[in-house]
């Protein structure tokens, strides 16, 4: 089992995300965050539904939305952050062709008003910015002459409640709610 990040919810939790392999792909969703624990206290910990076990890894299937912080708006403090992060929210995003069999990505967003900026982990310690305006459409990506990212083009398409952002040969599949919060 390829399990990735420094834990879940929050950096140090017992918990991981989970990347594919054989004795995983029957779990994962698209619109989900696969993730082990190491038991049964830890997992029930976790916002989510246990699916399966394996080698004595509890899998937790938390869906997109409630990997985000909890409702802020609903108690007057604005979009609040993660705890012990600089994101207002945290997520395993879809990504394709990131050097990395994974088929997603560690991600965080930051909101504001006018820009709203989600960072995915890519392998090798690498990262890829997409910026989107404060309403959410996709506006450019990050880029650097010394990566090359420079010279990547970049566009987006909508798809359901998704944006489709490719970035040179990468694809990433962003859902609105991440972007946008509840």
């Amino acid at each position: 089992m390829k399990r990735f990040g420094d834990g879940f919810p929050k950096s140090g939790d017992p918990c991981q995300r989970v990347g594919e392999t054989e004795a995983t792909v029957d779990f994962l969703d698209d619109s989900a965050t696969l993730v082990g624990c190491p038991n049964k206290e830890t997992a029930s910990q976790i916002k989510g539904q246990a699916v399966g076990e394996v080698n004595g890894v509890i899998l937790i299937l938390v869906p997109h939305g409630d990997t985000i912080a909890s409702d802020s708006t609903a108690n007057g403090e604005g979009d609040v952050k993660v705890p012990d992060t600089k994101y207002n929210a945290t997520a395993s995003v879809p990504c394709v062709n990131v050097g990395s069999a994974d088929a997603t990505c560690p991600a965080g967003v930051t909101r504001s008003p006018d820009q709203i900026a989600v960072e995915i982990q890519l392998p090798k310690r690498r990262q890829r910015v997409l910026l989107f305006d404060g309403k959410g459409k996709f506006v450019t990506h990050s880029s650097s002459q010394a990566d090359g990212s420079a010279a990547l083009q970049s566009s987006a398409t909508r798809r359901d409640d998704w944006t489709i952002v490719t970035v040179g040969k990468e694809e990433y599949r962003i859902p609105d709610a991440f972007v946008l919060g509840d």
